[in-house]
């Protein structure tokens, strides 16, 4: 059993997509063994976000994920982290293809409805920075 990171995005909470989001994690077969809903601030938004801190887009970024509540989830599965990523489509909204996630829901790169750890590694920090598990 595999779990890996999920975060529905401001605007996702934001457009009532959240429910919907869910079902499609759910309808795969994944266990959302925790859920919670929160407030980012700088400080945990800079330490997530680390890899894009210094690019121009930063701080757009940081307030569009200061705007709302988003809802954290560790999700479990067999291959969850590559089943989640592949429900979840492209980052690139423009990339993501009709059937995911951000395909049919991502309104543009920034406002991409979703986030979810891209390997066993990652899930697990951010496991661990969201939840202190």
């Amino acid at each position: 059993m595999e779990r890996t990171y999920i975060m529905l995005k401001p605007d996702a909470v934001e457009r009532k997509l959240a429910g919907r989001i869910i079902e499609r994690i759910e309808s795969k077969g994944y266990r959302i063994s925790a859920i919670k809903v929160m407030n980012l601030d700088q400080d945990i938004l800079k330490e997530h976000y680390a890899h894009v801190a210094g690019k121009p887009f930063y701080p757009h970024m940081e307030c569009y994920m200061m705007s709302g509540p988003v809802w954290a989830m560790i999700v479990e599965g067999e291959n969850v982290i590559r089943g989640m990523r592949m429900l979840i489509g492209a980052t690139k909204f423009e990339d993501a293809l009709a059937g995911t996630i951000r395909g049919d829901f991502a309104k543009s790169t920034t406002e991409n409805v979703i986030h979810g750890s891209d390997s066993p590694e990652s899930a697990e920090i951010e496991i661990k920075r969201f939840f202190g598990l």
